[in-house]
This record gives structure tokens, sequence and C-alpha cells, in this order.
């Protein structure tokens, strides 16, 4: 859900009250360290990436129901570097794994609010859009170079029990920075969303994405779909269910005809003593007899889906089927997280392979936080190969 702030109407002295505004903002300072080690069987040597990302953001106050909010992001390698950050950003370093974190200042986010019709929030410039669990929309906020969009968004809240959202995406500023051609890329996409709730434990959401993309068309697409979400008490929790489905097409100058479906099942189960189960299944789908034709969330934030350690950015050709389960348990300010994956093709009959993903992490205070992250893949057939990715994270908020 979004909050949407509104403001008073501004008095005689307008000039004042602007500058008012622009002066008695909040300004935010967060520092995060990260250390990726990747040991990949296909490359000699292994990657070993640390870098610190330094954010500064300010928001203004509010001025006849406009608001700003600037974002800046400096990423920097510390101790070592010896990783390659992937999509042409550091040709030297060829013999290592990707780690894609390059360095480089960035202008993340700037944009501009408008809350002056009741229900409505109208935001221009460069943002943050982030669409339910971000499977297909989302800032991939795992990267220290998060992906952003250059769009106009609106979201409407005046219908009982309803959200709606649309915008409008003329540019997707990705993970790898606006130096190379892969980290910028221009479009005209429409995102649809509406989220409604027909009572306090079912919600359905509809959904339809339009993605040209004018500098990779491989990935122009057309989704339409819908979600349902369930949840009651059970057992001293909470039981949901999820279920996703959608349907794909190739759109504009997409170089392939082609249409593919997407299926995910979920059940969960949170308790109140910190514990948490869940198990579930996520079917794209492809044919392995054409290339190019599977289906894809270029947008979406990949990290969080079909497992850690990254090996399915990109679709395979025959699909993905990912059958999942995942145990988490909280105490105090302790949290830990462990999933196993066993993915194969939904096209054809291969097996791409398994893999285990172990998290834990602390919270120190309101400001001081600290992850320790593992994801181990075993391959079951070319081209994937086995792949070990350690992770180490500080992060610090002002």
């Amino acid at each position: 859900m979004v909050c949407m702030a509104t403001s008073g109407v501004a008095g005689a002295d307008d000039a004042g009250n602007f500058a008012d505004a622009m002066t008695a903002g909040a300004a935010h300072v967060a520092l995060r360290y990260r250390f990726e080690h990747v040991d990949q069987a296909n490359f000699v040597e292994n990657a070993e990436a640390s870098t610190l990302r330094l954010r500064l953001n300010y928001s203004t106050g509010a001025w006849r129901d406009f608001q700003a909010f600037g974002e800046f992001d400096y990423i920097g390698e510390v101790f070592v570097n010896d990783f390659n950050s992937g999509a042409g950003t550091n040709p030297g370093r060829s013999q290592y794994p990707v780690v894609a974190d390059p360095k480089g200042a960035d202008l993340n986010q700037l944009y501009v609010d408008y809350t002056g019709m009741q229900g409505w929030r109208w935001r221009l410039g460069r943002q943050r859009i982030l669409i339910d669990d971000h499977r297909y929309v989302g800032n991939v906020g795992w990267r220290q170079n998060e992906q952003t969009y250059d769009a106009l968004s609106v979201m409407n809240k005046s219908l009982p029990e309803t959200e709606l959202f649309y915008s409008f995406v003329t540019n997707v500023n990705r993970v790898f920075g606006d130096t190379v051609a892969a980290g910028d890329h221009g479009m005209n996409t429409h995102l649809l969303h509406a989220r409604i709730e027909l009572n306090e434990r079912l919600s359905v959401t509809p959904y339809g994405f339009y993605i040209d993309n004018d500098d990779d068309p491989t990935v122009s697409t057309s989704t339409f779909g819908v979600r349902l979400a369930v949840s009651h008490p059970f057992a001293g929790g909470t039981l949901s269910y999820l279920a996703d489905a959608a349907r794909q097409t190739d759109a504009a100058d997409a170089l392939v005809d082609f249409d593919a479906n997407y299926l995910r099942l979920d059940v969960s189960w949170a308790g109140q003593g910190g514990l948490s189960l869940s198990a579930g299944a996520e079917s794209l789908g492809g044919d392995h007899t054409l290339s190019g034709a599977a289906f894809r969330t270029p947008l979406a934030t990949l990290h969080a889906f079909q497992g850690w350690a990254d090996q399915f950015l990109s679709t395979p050709d025959g699909g993905i089927d990912d059958l999942h389960g995942k145990l988490g348990y909280r105490r105090g300010l302790w949290q830990w997280q462990a999933a196993f994956h066993d993915f194969s093709a939904e096209s054809g009959s291969v097996d791409y392979g398994t893999e285990l993903d172990v998290s834990v992490s602390r919270n120190f205070g309101d400001r001081y936080a600290l992850m320790l992250k593992s994801a181990i893949f075993n391959a079951d057939e070319a081209p994937f190969v086995d792949t070990r990715k350690y992770w180490l994270m500080l992060s610090a908020d002002y």
C-alpha cells in the first residue's frame, strides 16, 4: 500500500511558503557494505567483490499539494575488486564471474508528487516502482545500484477497498549504470495494476503489463493475468494461499512470435512464535524447440525468485518449473531463513539443478543491521554449472 500525504492550501505569502517547503524537509543518509564471493565452475578464478554504497536523499515539505524527492547513490570498491561487474562495465576483468555491482555515481530518484485531488497521487520523474512482491516489476533492491524508472505514475484509492495503479515508463535505469548500453533502456511501456480487497481474508489483483523496449526488443512482451490471495487463522498462526496465472505474448518489435503461460501456487503458514513455513510451485512456460519463446519478466526483482544464485536471470528456451520449500524463524532481533529449489524445464525433459539458500540476519537498534547469506546451486545438465555464492552485508541508516 502507498501512503498518500496531503497538504493544506498555500497562504498569501506563496514565495515564503515555497521556500519553507524546500528547506523544511527531511534528509537521510545510508551506508551499505557488502562482500560477495562467487565460486562458479566454468571460471578458473573466483570472484571477490567488496563494495560500499553511500546513499543521500532529501524529501521537501509540501507546497500547494506538491512535494519533491531526490536521491543520489555512489558505489565504490574497497579492499578487493576481483570481480566482473557485467555488461562491459569493466572489460578487463572477464576472467572473473559476474557480480553486478559496478562502481560509480547515480541519480537514483528525482520526482515530484501531486496529491491535490482527493484519493489520487500523481508522480512524475525518476522513481522506484514496486508492484506486489516484485515478480513482474521491482527495483532489484539486492544489487548496490538499484533499478529505477523514468515515468509518470498515477495511484487512485477513491473506490472502497480498491487500489488502482497506472504507470507510463519511458526509460528503465538498470543496475549496470548509464555508462553502458545495457544499463539504460528506452521504452514505451504501460503498467496497469489493481488490488481489490473483497473481504478481510480475500483479495484479487488483475494486472496488465505492456513492455515495448526500444533498446532490447527481445524482451518486448504483453502480459495479462490475475492473482488471488486468501488467508485465515490456523493452528495458532495464519495460513495463506496464493494463486497467480498469466498469459504472455510478443509485443512491439519483438524478434519472435510466441505465447507462453505463467502459473504460481503457494501455501504458507506464519506462527505467532516466529516460525514460518511455505511450499509452492512456479511455472514459466517455454518452447525448447524455439529460441526466445519463453515467458520472461525483464523488470522483476529476479534475485527474490528462483534462487539467490541468480542462475535464471533470463528464462531458458524450455521455460522453468520451480518446486520450492522455505523455512523461516525469528527470535528477538535475529532472523533465519532457508529455502530449497528443484529446477527443471517446463517444455522438454531437462533437469536444470537444485539449490539451497540460507541466511541469518540481525538488527542492532534502529540504525544498524548485519546479514550473512549463502546460495549453493548444483547443476544437473549443461549449460548450467555448479555455483557457490556467499555474502556478508552491513548497513547503517541515519
